[in-house]
């Protein structure tokens, strides 16, 4: 979970590059959210963002859902991790999927973008399963008492030839797998300058 709180909170930075996962347009927010959001919020331009090509607002304040998610996912994952090195396992899980995906379930509330036809969102459902399920699991593991993470052997167990063999050639299959855009698209020309000739 600590892990996938980084992934997500990083991975944020890309929707903010492409205009994905945008917030709502502040003029049709709830009061309260415009007066949060009055001198925080984003705007995008640019004809292949998604916020522009889906929705049609580009160039307008929107709730910068995407910075929000990844500040509190990054920071989560900054706490669990000492909890984690402190011993506390259980609470780090609890704790990353209690903020991420109680996260996930009102953040939806937030945004523009589509999320499926119901008023509720299947990402809601899942947020909120996945919180019952961390919180019983909470309540029915309990941390081994006196085993504490050892860093340096992580470290160790990291740094071994086949270990960064495998993780480099999941980077390459998974940037060539993802690596390109399905939805926009690219061209680079060259010409001749004749006044340098």
């Amino acid at each position: 979970m600590i892990a996938y709180a980084f992934g997500e909170g990083l991975g944020r930075l890309a929707c903010i590059s492409f205009g994905r996962c945008y917030g709502v347009a502040l003029q049709e927010a709830h009061p309260l959210v415009r007066r949060i959001f009055d001198h925080w919020h984003f705007v995008f331009f640019g004809e292949t963002k998604k916020i522009s090509y889906a929705s049609g607002l580009a160039g307008q304040q929107v709730v910068p859902i995407q910075a929000i998610t990844s500040l509190l996912y990054v920071a989560v994952g900054l706490a669990a991790i000492w909890f984690f090195l402190k011993g506390k396992c259980t609470f780090a899980f609890v704790l990353t999927m209690a903020v991420t995906q109680g996260w996930r379930a009102f953040s939806e509330m937030l945004r523009a973008d589509f999320r499926g036809n119901g008023r509720v969102s299947a990402y809601q459902l899942m947020g909120v399963a996945a919180i019952v399920f961390a919180a019983a699991h909470g309540y029915f593991v309990a941390d081994s008492v006196g085993i504490t993470a050892d860093l340096a052997a992580g470290l160790e167990a990291l740094w071994r030839t086949e270990v960064l063999l495998a993780l480099q050639t999941l980077w390459a299959l998974v940037f060539l797998m993802f690596g390109k855009s399905m939805v926009t698209g690219a061209q680079i020309s060259f010409h001749l300058r004749e006044d340098r000739i």
